[in-house]
């Protein structure tokens, strides 16, 4: 029974997570949802930047401080471990709601790409990001990243094998790719807003820290595995001449 309601638990946590994803890509693209990074009514400036900044601020908190080793250490004693993956990606998108229902918008234009092939590549870009950021997370494990690997794993009687240090596809060119996707998604659009800019460059600035939380307890998990690794694939963008190949580490 108590597989079962992890299993329950898991899926709906991932039902929400699905559901915060494609709200955040309207969100961003200004696309179909209530409410969008530009959408509402524009406040007083220095009140919405601040408003906006503390709504970032909790998510990064949020995201990074869950994901650290020794707070998944403490957290398994008050929850079980098999739902520790479903509570933290819940408990994310409970986050990107609020900041979704409390973002102040900043209407005030940065640039405004006219040209409609210029603004069509650009849309491109955007897309792309999209793409690069759920294919990461397929040529990896998608299902563990999301929980339910874990669930399913403890309802089966099963116990998932410890982590193994790959670098498929993507990953043998960049470091994090799911961060490159996320950066393409929040900079690419032909209309930028100034609260489109303060969001992008607060989630570049908290994606550049929490890669250095990442990788400080990567090398701790696979030591100089990781370490040769960092020497040759890309942190975020791809760049001639820097590839992963060595095939004692690289997952074929």
């Amino acid at each position: 029974m108590a597989g079962l309601v992890a299993v329950i638990y898991g899926v709906v946590a991932y039902g929400f997570t699905l559901v915060a994803l494609l709200y955040l890509i309207g969100f961003v693209g200004n696309l179909i949802v209530p409410k969008s990074i530009d959408s509402g009514t524009a406040g007083p400036l220095v009140q919405s930047m601040v408003v906006d900044v503390m709504l970032i601020a909790l998510f990064a908190t949020q995201h990074s401080v869950m994901a650290r080793q020794g707070f998944k250490r403490w957290w398994t004693r008050i929850v079980p471990p098999s739902v520790e993956r479903s509570t933290y990606v819940l408990f994310t998108s409970f986050v990107l709601l609020i900041l979704y229902w409390q973002w102040r918008p900043i209407p005030a234009p940065v640039w405004t790409v006219q040209d409609p092939i210029a603004a069509g590549v650009i849309d491109g870009i955007f897309w792309l990001g999209w793409v690069v950021l759920v294919a990461s997370t397929f040529m990896l494990s998608h299902f563990e990243l999301f929980g339910l690997s874990q669930v399913f794993a403890r309802l089966f009687g099963k116990q998932l094998s410890d982590a193994k240090f790959r670098t498929p596809l993507l990953y043998r060119h960049v470091r994090h790719p799911i961060y490159l996707g996320v950066l393409l998604a929040v900079w690419a659009t032909p209309a930028m807003t100034a609260g489109h800019l303060l969001f992008a460059l607060v989630i570049t600035g908290y994606i550049l820290i929490g890669i250095q939380l990442e990788e400080h307890d990567l090398i701790q998990q696979f030591g100089d595995r990781y370490r040769h690794y960092r020497q040759h694939a890309a942190m975020l963008v791809p760049l001639p001449g820097r590839k992963f190949t060595d095939a004692k580490d690289a997952d074929v």
